[in-house]
């Protein structure tokens, strides 16, 4: 037989409690000593019909945040009656690749927060049409940040083929913009103020229209400019940028081709402190008058036989503290005004190789001869897997500057680098501090070196005398413990008389135990006096 209770009004305490009581069984609550006790709320909230609508807007907008997919958030509406305008409310909206633009301008529409701080969107072979449905809609949403990538699936099209463009509109409150767009054209708009935006990242992008890049970024149209990032652009015909804010600039791989012309590239600027320039091959002439920049680097971007005109750089940084040069460098086309560099980081050069290596390794060995006295220098040296029948080219370096960092970074490809070490530090017998950098090669280029090798020539680099009287600390990287090493590390502790300290990194492949016993070798021809330290890269 079925329990039935009666529900009266209360009429006294006792009445009260019986009411109680009643109310509680009837939800299904534990009983005293019932191992649910103490979670009768949440088992009142199961048995509810709409708990779910007792939720805080606040909790539930934190809790679709999470979600990241604001498909996936709108459908959350038929949980609860409340919840179906929650997901309006969201300060910020992801949409998946599998979105429909479409869906996406009809969810901007919908969108009823205050301020719209992160729009994060990606789609698959966008076209033009479908990406101004929303963009415009978006841009008078959004107050914060915009990420939007186009992944290309459709392989029909060969590389230089192209989707159509569209016009970015002026997105006045935006902080940042970062745009991955493969064939799909941009035009940047022709008027308006980016009052607030102060980075900018354009990645794969083909650009067209009448207006120029140069003109959208620069003052006063972006006012609150402090970071420029363009890499891998095409159909920028002229470059010039005129910035009061910008603080860092990195350009890279803005190709020449026939559809590409990038004429004359001129900044002037009272605030950048960073700019980086990169692959911009085919730069007619590149100025650069910044008395506030701090950081410069420039890679593959100045070609002396353009067209048959020289190109000229003429760079005024008096405040400039880092140079990144991996470039075309002749003192007569290139004028470097930077009176109170503290940092060098020269082109690679080739330690063996041919004519067409010599060519490159002029760039390097001029520009080492530019600088007397440098902080802090960054040399790298290249060994081609295979160098036989290759001229030794080491001899062109004939200067580096003073230095009291020195970082070697080293491609050894399998070969001995002892010689080459040689070379370098004989130049730099001054130096405090040694930071040797072994670098890994990819994997298919490495094929050993071969019994006979030239790698090892000249010889006299394990004999001659070498005195590093100021050299006090050692560090080497991703050593793996192989002979070409111990050979070089062997002269180091006789080279260095004053040295106070060497620290050893291994190479992740190097077990522990082996990392053990070599540094056990190397305390049996280490000074008493130096601190020696090995340890394995995690």
């Amino acid at each position: 037989m079925k329990q039935s209770i009666a529900i009266v009004e209360p009429s006294g305490p006792a009445d009260l409690m019986r009411v109680r009581r009643a109310r509680s069984l009837r939800h299904g609550a534990p009983r005293r000593g019932d191992p649910r006790q103490g979670t009768t709320q949440a088992f009142r909230c199961r048995r509810s019909e709409d708990c779910l609508s007792a939720v805080p807007d606040d909790l539930l907008i934190n809790i679709l945040l999470l979600i990241r997919d604001a498909s996936a958030a709108a459908r959350t509406s038929v949980l609860s009656r409340r919840w179906r305008r929650v997901w309006t409310l969201l300060p910020e909206l992801h949409f998946l690749s599998h979105n429909d633009p479409h869906r996406i301008r009809l969810a901007l529409t919908a969108h009823q927060a205050p301020a719209l701080r992160f729009l994060d969107v990606a789609v698959i072979d966008a076209t033009p049409d479908s990406m101004v449905a929303w963009l415009q809609i978006a841009a008078r949403r959004l107050s914060g940040h915009l990420r939007l990538i186009n992944t290309e699936e459709n392989t029909s099209l060969d590389e230089a083929g192209e989707t159509g463009a569209f016009e970015l509109p002026c997105f006045e409150d935006a902080m940042s913009i970062s745009l991955e767009l493969g064939r799909l054209g941009l035009a940047v708009p022709s008027s308006g103020v980016f009052a607030r935006l102060t980075n900018l990242f354009l990645n794969r992008v083909r650009l067209h229209g009448p207006s120029m890049l140069g003109d959208a970024v620069s003052w006063p149209r972006c006012p609150s400019l402090r970071r420029l990032i363009v890499h891998n652009a095409d159909g920028v015909r002229n470059f010039a940028i005129h910035s009061d804010s910008l603080l860092q600039m990195e350009l890279r791989n803005l190709r020449s081709d026939n559809a590409l012309d990038l004429g004359n590239f001129t900044i002037r600027s009272d605030s950048l402190l960073r700019m980086t320039l990169s692959s911009l091959r085919g730069l007619e002439q590149l100025t650069v008058m910044a008395p506030a920049l701090q950081f410069l680097s420039v890679s593959s971007c100045i070609s002396y036989s353009l067209r048959n005109n020289q190109p000229a750089a003429n760079i005024s940084a008096p405040q400039l503290i880092s140079l990144q040069w991996k470039d075309d460098y002749h003192p007569n086309y290139t004028q470097l005004k930077m009176e109170n560099l503290e940092r060098l980081s020269a082109h690679p050069f080739y330690v063996y190789g041919q004519e067409s290596h010599k060519t490159f390794n002029s760039n390097c060995t001029r520009l080492l001869r530019r600088f007397e006295v440098i902080g802090v220098l960054k040399l790298m040296l290249l060994y081609l897997p295979g160098i036989t029948n290759h001229e030794y080219l080491m001899e062109d370096i004939k200067k580096i500057p003073n230095t009291s960092l020195m970082v070697l970074e080293i491609v050894a490809n399998g070969h001995s680098f002892g010689a080459s070490s040689f070379h370098v530090l004989s130049m730099c017998i001054g130096v405090r501090r040694l930071l040797l950098k072994l670098v890994d090669a990819p994997s298919h280029l490495v094929t050993g070196c071969p019994s006979g090798c030239v790698c090892d020539q000249p010889p006299n680099w394990k004999i001659e005398e070498l005195t590093l009287y100021c050299l006090r600390e050692v560090e080497i990287h991703n050593l793996r413990g192989t002979e070409h090493e111990t050979a070089l590390m062997k002269r180091l502790f006789r080279w260095a008389t004053v040295l106070e300290k060497m620290t050893v990194t291994f190479h992740c492949s190097v077990a522990e135990s082996k990392a053990k016993e070599f540094c056990q070798m190397l305390q049996s021809f280490c000074r008493p006096e130096i601190s020696m330290k090995g340890q394995r890269f995690a």
